[in-house]
């Protein structure tokens, strides 16, 4: 397997954990109520925590970044540009990592300047691409 590839893989694991850890803290899951509502059908929640609104929308956003990162990726792996991407890649993997964390715990203006930072990997790696 290939870095990049090894790096999409990772990218997709973390895209998980986010959705995971999103709900759980949305839900509340470490409450006996929560756990029901996470095990559950999720009809008529109650309005998220602020914290837990965030967590939610985080993991939306790991999704959708994802929609923009993996294709990418396995495009310039089947054009044999792995090493033209990577730096690219990885300005993007890590941004992802410090988005979420930044995003859930609510510091507004370095959330903004993560995401533009991880905009700029996909960028470099279209760069490459086009």
């Amino acid at each position: 397997m290939t870095a990049l590839l090894e790096l999409t893989v990772y990218f997709t694991l973390w895209t998980l954990i986010t959705v995971v850890v999103g709900a759980a803290i949305r839900n509340q899951e470490w409450t006996k109520e929560g756990r029901e509502i996470g095990l559950g059908n999720r009809d008529n929640l109650k309005e998220a925590s602020p914290m837990g609104g965030r967590a939610e929308r985080a993991a939306k956003n790991s999704i959708e970044a994802a929609v923009f990162f993996l294709p990418l990726a396995l495009v310039a792996n089947a054009a044999g540009l792995d090493a033209e991407v990577m730096q690219g890649a990885q300005i993007a993997f890590w941004a992802r990592i410090a988005y979420v964390p930044i995003y859930i715990a609510g510091i507004k203006y370095i959330r903004s300047l993560v995401w533009i930072l991880g905009v700029v990997g996909y960028g470099m790696m279209v760069s490459h691409l086009l």
